[in-house]
């Protein structure tokens, strides 16, 4: 059995057969480095160690100049070899660190779908942090950015919007497109409620009953529909022009009918809330108005 010395130069390791062992960079302690253990150490002679301290067996003792027990089957070890940005090995021959995550942070190679690195990559390959969420499957088909989207009550879809002019309809249960609904404007937004579908284009308001088929078409913006909100069984929507009209539901007949509109920000209302008997809209006008939305 040899018994060999290892110095470690940052991430390197040098071995010395026998011999007065040569100069080596000074080390301030014995400590493993803290930013090696995050795999992050970026020094190329860095002061500390750049692996763990191994436990004494069978009664060997451990220097901590560096003389540790050779293991013989070492060298055909896969585990011992470094891997360069990609989280670093033990140094010690024959014993290797499991690997880990070492932080929070997404991989961007992931979010382009080009990561080669797999389950072995240092970052993390999920859009979000949770142990109790898990992502099922990505719903694809939208050609442009994704303005709303709505499950209606009752319904097995999900429905989503888009600037590309189209609705998608979504099976829950499989995630495959079951629909498409083109309607020749850009989706500003989208919104549900009980089995109501709402969707804001450019000059009106589609509505859509999803229990008994129902589709409507409510006039009165002018220019894109940016935001709605539904309270007191009325409808809100925010228009491109700094307006926000509002349409009361009618259950005789199954419609909306106009209410109100409600002037003061003079410029598109991209946001709505309703609460507290209040509808609270937001503008890019970089002002934020309360209304008394009813009586």
């Amino acid at each position: 059995m040899d018994i060999e010395t290892v110095e470690r130069y940052g991430n390197k390791r040098v071995h010395h057969r026998g011999g007065p062992s040569q100069a080596a960079p000074d080390r301030t302690n014995n400590k493993v480095c803290f930013h090696w253990r995050a795999g992050r150490c970026n020094r190329i002679h860095c002061p500390y160690l750049h692996g763990e301290l191994p436990q004494p067996s069978d009664g060997a003792t451990f220097h901590p100049q560096g003389l540790v027990w050779r293991n013989s089957n070492a060298s055909s070890n896969p585990g011992s070899t470094s891997r360069w940005g990609k989280g670093h090995r033990g140094a010690v021959s024959g014993m290797s660190r499991p690997h880990r995550k070492v932080q929070d942070k997404i991989c961007n190679y992931f979010i382009g779908g080009t990561c080669s690195y797999g389950e072995n990559c240092r970052f993390l390959h999920s859009w979000f942090v949770s142990e109790s969420i898990s992502l099922l499957t990505p719903l694809k088909g939208h050609q442009k950015g994704v303005t709303g989207f709505a499950l209606p009550a009752g319904s097995d879809k999900l429905y989503t919007g888009s600037k590309d002019e189209s609705v998608r309809l979504w099976d829950c249960q499989t995630g495959q497109c079951a629909g498409v609904i083109n309607l020749g404007g850009e989706i500003g937004c989208m919104i549900g409620e009980g089995p109501w579908v709402f969707v804001g284009i450019p000059d009106a308001v589609k509505a859509w009953n999803t229990q008994n088929s129902t589709d409507l078409s409510l006039s009165g913006p002018t220019g894109q529909v940016y935001a709605m909100a539904v309270g007191n069984e009325m409808l809100f929507a925010g228009i491109q022009d700094g307006r926000i009209l509002a349409w009361k539901f009618i259950a005789v007949g199954n419609r909306f009918e106009p209410a109100a509109s409600l002037s003061g920000h003079l410029l598109a209302v991209v946001s709505l809330v309703v609460g507290a008997m209040r509808l609270y809209s937001a503008s890019m006008d970089h002002t934020i108005r309360v209304h008394c939305a009813w009586s």
